[in-house]
């Protein structure tokens, strides 16, 4: 293909099959977060678990084309542009995701819970819950029969601290992995970008251990409150892309182990490096603002 030329690909049914599958997710987890599970037999589970099904099969194809297209060699300069700045406004959207649920966090922090206890010049909503006293965590609600609080917060300087060392050495582990790949050095390649697979994975055991200690030993679960909401609407949505994460290195590392990507063309491994440190940086700021402070 000529440099010069900018490839075209052909027509795609794969955003329509996509987008059918991201509203029978969006359906499903609708019904179960509020409850129609009983009510709909069952549907809510079922419709999520298809959409999902649906969803890694589009990925897997349409993914699959895209490689067989760099392989082929359609993609030149211009192309590769594209893919950077198609990848760059997908973080940000991202970073916007994230600063929602922070601005969230803040919000409540700062304004609503003091509002609550009498603060500031809308203090008078104490009128609604009389004695109610502000504080952060906020573990006796205003409605402890409908929202009962925790008895306890997760001990920041043991599990959290520790997934955070993991994270922040994951960054470095994949960093050494590019720089090998940019050596053409395949064997530290894949020993680097194995061990952060590794880093990953033991990453979301422990959280899946500290959700466990959450749960069944100080009572802090999504219906705590605002506090166990935003923990678990933060950290969970935290965790569910550091599986995506780990899925995509995993991906990768499988195409280095066949041969794919050069020194010079690697994007894809370039892409899933950004997506990779990009989560480290929101989990460093979810060990300060959820969990320290």
């Amino acid at each position: 293909m000529s440099q010069s030329a900018y490839y075209v690909p052909a027509q795609s049914r794969w955003p329509i099959y996509a987008s059918v599958a991201l509203f029978l997710m969006a359906y499903g987890a609708a019904h179960l977060i509020n409850g129609l599970a009983d009510q709909g037999g069952g549907l809510g589970l079922s419709l999520l678990l298809a959409g999902t099904f649906c969803m890694a099969m589009i990925l897997i194809g349409w993914f699959g084309n895209v490689i067989s297209e760099s392989r082929g060699g359609l993609y030149n300069a211009q192309m590769d542009r594209s893919f950077r700045w198609g990848m760059s406004w997908f973080i940000f959207s991202e970073i916007m995701f994230f600063a929602a649920f922070f601005g969230a966090l803040f919000y409540v922090r700062t304004l609503a819970v003091p509002w609550l206890g009498g603060e500031g010049e809308k203090g008078v909503s104490q009128l609604l819950w009389p004695g109610f006293e502000a504080q952060w965590p906020l573990l006796t609600t205003p409605d402890m029969k409908q929202f009962p609080g925790s008895d306890g917060v997760i001990n920041p300087w043991h599990l959290p601290l520790l997934n955070t060392a993991i994270l922040v050495t994951s960054s470095f582990t994949l960093t050494f992995a590019h720089h090998a790949l940019k050596l053409d050095n395949r064997p530290r390649t894949i020993l680097w970008l194995g061990t952060t697979i590794l880093l990953g994975v033991v990453f979301l055991l422990f959280q899946l251990s500290e959700y466990v200690e959450a749960y069944q030993e100080l009572g802090l679960t999504l219906n705590s409150g605002i506090y166990g909401a935003t923990f678990f609407m933060l950290t969970g949505f935290h965790g569910l892309h550091v599986t995506l994460g780990t899925l995509m290195l995993i991906i990768i590392w499988l195409r280095v182990l066949s041969g794919h990507f050069s020194p010079k063309h690697h994007f894809g491994f370039e892409a899933t490096a950004w997506y990779w440190h990009f989560v480290d940086v929101v989990w460093i700021g979810l060990f300060i603002f959820v969990y320290v402070f």
